[in-house]
């Protein structure tokens, strides 16, 4: 070991250029490798997939899907007027789940649920309730809708109504609580019971009187790719997209009927809430990859989503079929005195941005999102030219300043991340482990293998039985 520094370190550099580029700018001599991981999955499956006639076709039809959708907001509704659900059912994130394979985040904000709803007078009577059955959990994604982290939804809950003018598909998402102590974060305390209450009397009425009074639709999927020209990568990072919404619903907002109070604590409660955009941009990111859900042949992805205890993923090529396994837990930064441990495995629908390609696939125009999910500049980089070599596309209306306007890396291939061994990058937040706690924190994660793996399995077993 005492010879170990006694000459110039001999280095090999294996992935994006961007690494030995900095040590070569230090002064080192480099040595490029060309290696990349592994491939996974049967020799067999790989070959019956690459092989398939129909495969470039499909993909090549699912692109166009995607990238050809749009997205405007048109109305402000109840949950139970538009999500075609029972009184006593509860949406949630993520693939099917049950309350007894539910996480403590997933717990907390379906317990706060129930005593929002009024279905419960207390925490003990909620998990009795939820732990009889007598209360119905489904995922979002059956209902063209979507929920940030435990993304549970209840029928008095005001959603975003958003229309895809091409295909006229349409999809929803609850309206974001902020930051902190908030229910799809696992907290249920008094505050945020409070704070739901006012959405439901308050907030919700005025968004809905304003977008329905509104001359013309307000684009949201133009507010998305203006956010990528200003900073933003639209999953954690929002604050233009949050800032832009307010700009373009304020005139409204102030001209409803309303006391003046009220239209004062909407625009501050808008105002002061950064990731405000987000649940606009899920249903945007979720009407285009809807748009391709049912491609016969494609090996597209169009839902990667978690239920903080598994993830899953589908495909254009199997329609509504799910493939899961156990959910890893992110990592990064921590808030206040939390670490590792406070953190529960990876939750939430919001994974659709980084399937539309934005998000964790976009770090490089949001070189500022390091700060909060950790990582250097370079990762982020580096990150973004890595997802192009998952993707089917490159998105031309979501551009990324940094690297020429290029556009975003869109539409997962299944079949590329099998070969290259490469798993999609994800921002997201972190919500503590045990009911209550809140959010604990930000950083990266990345889908377990095995979703891939069973979805290649069954691509290729499609293939055959097509062929």
């Amino acid at each position: 070991m005492s010879e170990l520094l006694s000459a110039p370190p001999a280095i090999a550099a294996a992935g994006v250029e961007v690494f030995s580029a900095a040590l070569r700018a230090q002064g080192a001599d480099v040595t490029d490798v060309d290696w990349r991981p592994p491939a996974f999955g049967s020799p067999t499956d790989l070959a019956q997939l690459s092989l398939d006639p129909r495969r470039a076709t499909a993909n090549r039809t699912a692109v166009e899907r995607v990238l050809a959708a749009g997205s405007v907001l048109v109305d402000v509704r109840p949950a139970r007027e538009v999500l075609d659900v029972d009184e006593r059912t509860l949406l949630h994130a993520g693939p099917p789940l049950s309350w007894e394979a539910a996480s403590g985040p997933m717990r907390g904000a379906l317990v706060g649920a129930c005593l929002f709803e009024g279905w419960a007078a207390t925490v003990e009577e909620a998990e009795r309730v939820l732990a009889a059955g007598e209360i119905a959990l489904d995922p979002c994604h059956h209902h063209r809708a979507v929920g940030p982290m435990a993304g549970v939804t209840s029928p008095s809950m005001w959603t975003w109504c958003l229309e895809d003018p091409v295909s006229g598909g349409r999809a929803y998402c609850n309206l974001n609580e902020g930051l902190g102590k908030v229910l799809r974060m696992g907290a249920f305390n008094e505050e945020v019971l409070t704070r739901l209450a006012w959405m439901r009397d308050v907030l919700g009425p005025l968004l809905s009187t304003a977008v329905r009074s509104r001359p013309e639709p307000m684009d949201v999927k133009a507010v998305l790719a203006q956010m990528l020209q200003m900073g933003d990568e639209g999953h954690n990072r929002n604050r233009a997209g949050s800032l832009m919404t307010l700009r373009d619903l304020a005139p409204a907002i102030v001209a409803v009927d309303a006391p003046s109070a009220d239209v004062a604590d909407a625009l501050r409660f808008i105002g002061g809430n950064e990731h405000f955009y987000l649940n606009l941009g899920m249903p945007t990111a979720k009407l285009a990859m809807d748009a391709a859900r049912d491609v016969p042949g494609s090996s597209m992805v169009t839902v990667m989503s978690r239920n903080g205890t598994e993830f899953g993923i589908r495909t254009a090529g199997t329609g509504d079929r799910w493939f899961t396994a156990p959910a890893n837990t992110p990592v990064g930064l921590f808030l206040g005195g939390f670490g590792p441990e406070d953190a529960n495995p990876d939750i939430g629908d919001s994974a659709i941005m980084e399937t539309y390609g934005v998000g964790g696939f976009s770090m490089a125009a949001a070189p500022a999102i390091v700060r909060f999910v950790g990582g250097t500049v370079p990762d982020a980089l580096a990150t973004t030219e890595r997802m192009y070599q998952l993707t089917l596309a490159e998105n031309p209306a979501m551009q990324i300043p940094v690297l020429g306007f290029r556009g975003a890396p869109t539409g997962i291939d299944v079949l590329a991340v099998a070969r290259t061994g490469w798993l999609p990058q994800i921002n997201t937040g972190m919500a503590g482990r045990v009911a209550g706690t809140g959010q604990v924190g930000a950083g990266l994660v990345q889908p377990p293998q095995e979703c891939f793996e069973q979805a290649l399995a069954a691509l290729a077993a499609e293939s055959r039985a097509t062929s």
